[in-house]
């Protein structure tokens, strides 16, 4: 008999055939509320940004945050596997993580800390540099350590007021990135405020006008070539002349972006479904849930079901604002959300104990959670406990 322990397992197949019956016997969460991602629709939604790049722009995807909820490893090894050029990541321990795990792309950390430059070293990673602290910082760690030419990006503030050089900062600047033997300029970028607001285009054309500016004051000092970015997903498509030499792609690849046309063309990427767990039937004036915030004005059937906020679910869909998904059905929460339960009043339904009910996937958008909750779609996906089972599967 052959045994199995600590082993990554492909299971190949078509749906059809119900390899998912196999993978519960391997699987080291067993937990039933499950986020699939379908690999397939990413890779499209790749492929339709990509149609809208220009073939001299690189790619560089942001697969931070556990890849805005998807998953780390898989979702870059995806990407690295369809030639993206670069990946980004917001702290040094995603990147380790990334090269532990076999992923060679250029990767670059846009929040390095003082403590992290012996991992960024180590693991080749790139740090943004966005501060004349971290600059010298890291400088001297360079020194220190006899290391010159290592690749660094350089972070301009252009509008965001967040990180970055200043416009005002840029002559001095210039003055430390020149001859520096220490570092390698790989890229100079900056960050669009509301590149998908058509309010604020003159804004962003504001904000392209001073980055560029800045740009040329750094190519006088450097000497040498260097790449510029400045665009994100949502002006991939509404400001092309922007996109330079690459672009960030980031809640895109998700299957979500902010213009109605470009949504129309993507595919949804992740469902977040859970099972049933009991239902029971309860009777006018009767209570559900913590605090009694729930008193039925008729008889009704509550189903319970395998997901809390401890699982992401956020508790303020609690007591009408939130439904999900019951055989194409929507049904309402009923109560406050648990930690890990979610009563649904399920009166009418078909629906029987170990049924799957979909949280947010085809027929329920995740932008659909996110405006209940007065939310960005960012938030929800991220905020999916890693004690949620990823599944991965292609079409």
């Amino acid at each position: 008999m052959i045994t199995f322990s600590n082993e990554t397992i492909l299971l190949k197949g078509a749906r059809v055939f119900e390899f998912e019956e196999i993978d519960q016997l391997f699987q080291q969460k067993i937990h039933q509320t499950i986020l699939s991602i379908n690999l397939s629709a990413l890779i499209y939604n790749l492929k339709e940004y990509r149609s809208m790049i220009s073939p001299s722009a690189k790619i560089m995807a942001m697969v931070k945050a556990f890849s805005y909820g998807s998953g780390s490893y898989e979702i870059a090894n995806l990407l690295q596997f369809n030639n993206t050029d670069y990946l980004a990541v917001a702290y040094a321990d995603e990147g380790v993580a990334l090269r532990k795990a076999g992923i060679t792309l250029p990767v670059m950390v846009m929040n390095p800390e003082e403590n992290t430059f012996n991992a960024l070293v180590k693991y080749d990673l790139e740090p943004e540099i966005f501060s004349f602290s971290i600059l010298r910082a890291f400088q001297k760690y360079l020194y220190s350590a006899a290391i010159n030419n290592f690749p660094v990006h350089i972070k301009l503030d252009t509008g965001m007021h967040r990180l970055g050089f200043e416009e005002s900062e840029m002559q001095l600047l210039a003055g430390q990135l020149r001859n520096n033997s220490m570092i390698r300029v790989r890229s100079v970028f900056s960050h669009l405020v509301a590149s998908e607001n058509k309010e604020e285009d003159a804004y962003t054309l504001h904000q392209s006008a001073i980055f560029l500016q800045c740009c040329n004051t750094i190519q006088e000092a450097l000497g040498y070539p260097f790449l510029k970015h400045i665009v994100n997903t949502s002006a991939i498509h509404r400001h092309p002349e922007l996109q330079m030499d690459m672009v960030r792609l980031g809640i895109g690849l998700y299957g979500i972006d902010h213009d109605p046309v470009m949504q129309s063309k993507l595919k949804n990427v992740s469902t977040l479904t859970t099972t049933v767990s009991q239902i029971k039937k309860v009777r006018s004036g009767d209570s559900v849930g913590y605090g009694r915030k729930a008193i039925l004005k008729s008889d009704a059937t509550i189903a319970t079901v395998r997901i809390g906020y401890a699982d992401g679910y956020p508790r303020s869909l609690g007591n009408g604002v939130g439904s999900m998904l019951v055989k194409n059905k929507m049904v309402p929460v009923v109560g406050n959300v648990c930690m890990d339960m979610t009563m649904l009043d399920v009166t009418g339904a078909d629906i029987n104990e170990g049924d799957e009910v979909i949280v947010f996937g085809e027929g329920l958008p995740v932008q659909t959670l996110a405006h209940w909750c007065n939310t960005i779609s960012y938030e929800i996906m991220t905020g999916i406990s890693q004690r949620v089972r990823r599944v991965y599967y292609e079409e």
